[in-house]
């Protein structure tokens, strides 16, 4: 073998060696305390919480329900008993059922579960459910929008934007609902914008 290959490859390798002690040390140095990571606990949390809103939801509306119920090989996040009816927040979930009887509903991360009235094939007297809110205001536009408080700017956005699709009033939705949005979404992107 020419004396440049094998100088070339001991180079590689050199080079190769140095650049992986760099990122071992890097991450040594500087655990992975960083945005990523707050992100991934953060909507751990907020789903913690969603799936806390949607238990008291059916209790409240007195639907036995099952957690984390195993059906045809897809875990449901919620299963209705009583009436065959599924809940789940993961969109392979939802189409790996597609064709079973069971009737199941893809829930947004995003969507309290006061609305969840509407998507179930089932009627729910409106006077059974009031959602839990907080004195708040910044609280309360939080919770209107669906997020977490430490939520940034873009998700607040991205949350606003998503709510508007339901509530308004070119979609089915009341003036006064939407217009209550609209102040949760000023309130709350100010929050966002002055933690930022």
């Amino acid at each position: 073998m020419p004396a440049w290959v094998v100088f070339g490859l001991l180079l590689g390798l050199a080079a190769s060696l140095l650049v992986a002690a760099i990122f071992y040390l890097g991450d040594r140095l500087f655990p992975a305390t960083d945005h990523g990571h707050r992100e991934r606990a953060r909507r751990t949390t907020g789903m913690d919480r969603r799936r806390a809103e949607y238990r008291e939801y059916l209790t409240a509306i007195g639907e036995p329900f099952l957690e984390s119920h195993e059906r045809a090989g897809h875990r449901l996040d919620f299963y209705l008993t009583e009436r065959d009816v599924g809940l789940t927040f993961e969109p392979r979930v939802f189409f790996g059922l597609e064709e079973s009887p069971t009737h199941v509903i893809l829930c947004e991360a995003e969507m309290p579960a006061a609305n969840l009235a509407r998507r179930l094939p089932f009627e729910i007297p409106d006077d059974v459910y009031t959602p839990p809110t907080s004195s708040d205001p910044v609280q309360r536009a939080y919770e209107q929008l669906g997020i977490s408080p430490d939520a940034t700017a873009t998700e607040v956005r991205d949350a606003y934007r998503s709510r508007a699709k339901e509530t308004h009033p070119d979609r089915g939705g009341s003036s006064e609902e939407f217009k209550q949005l609209q102040e949760a979404y000023a309130t709350a992107k100010d929050h966002a914008e002055g933690t930022a």
